[in-house]
């Protein structure tokens, strides 16, 4: 068991909102010993049962396609000072890898980062603080087309078709809504050095 109480943050916001630049900001700022990042895209659940097919048609922007139980126990663990195996996900494949995680070790700061986190009440209450990075649609949905042509192996066709049917109404549905949970709200993401500097200091006094 750990005697130092672990701090939890938890960093959210739309799809191509900034999240990532915000954690790496804070990442780079705190020394690599005392902070450890969990991605809820690394918690979506395991479809290994499923057809490929039938992978296809999973919702992926809607609450029921995370394991957050996994992901809520696994913050337990850090706490408790015992280390995990973090899932990876393929997304070209549309499920967990089977024989490979990656080992998270406890540590003194872990980042929470997804797009759902504050609309779970159990997982929400795991955050010491909730971070709520905004962004203009206009501009998270471009990011949303770069990334998922580059790093997922997707079609400009395929990305709007989903941002259309799925994202965009998931957001106004289960992540716009709750950032009235957040206790700071970053607007332009990552480009707007000025709160991160201030979130950043605020981070190192609670550790302190």
């Amino acid at each position: 068991m750990k005697d130092k109480k672990t701090l939890i943050i938890g960093i959210t916001g739309g799809t191509g909102s900034g999240k990532s630049t915000v954690c790496k900001a804070i990442k780079d700022s705190i020394p690599a010993e005392n902070i450890a990042i969990l991605e809820q895209d690394a918690y979506y659940k395991d479809q290994t049962h499923l057809s490929f097919e039938d992978r296809l048609k999973t919702n992926y922007d809607h609450p029921l396609a995370f394991d957050n139980k996994l992901l809520i126990n696994h913050i337990d663990m850090l706490c408790e000072g015992k280390s995990i195996e973090k899932p990876i996900y393929d997304y070209e494949l549309h499920t967990r890898k089977q024989d490979e995680t990656v080992t998270v070790e406890p540590k003194d700061i872990i980042i929470v980062e997804g797009i759902m986190i504050l609309e779970d009440e159990e997982l929400r209450n795991k955050l010491d603080i909730k971070i709520y990075v905004d962004t203009e649609d206009d501009l998270r949905i471009l990011r949303r087309i770069q990334r998922d042509i580059k790093e997922r192996g997707r079609t400009v066709d395929s990305v709007i078709e989903q941002y259309l049917q799925t994202v965009k109404p998931a957001h106004d549905q289960f992540i716009e809504p709750y950032k009235k949970y957040s206790d700071i709200i970053i607007p332009e993401g990552g480009q707007n050095e000025v709160a991160i500097d201030i979130v950043i200091a605020r981070i190192k006094t609670q550790l302190h």
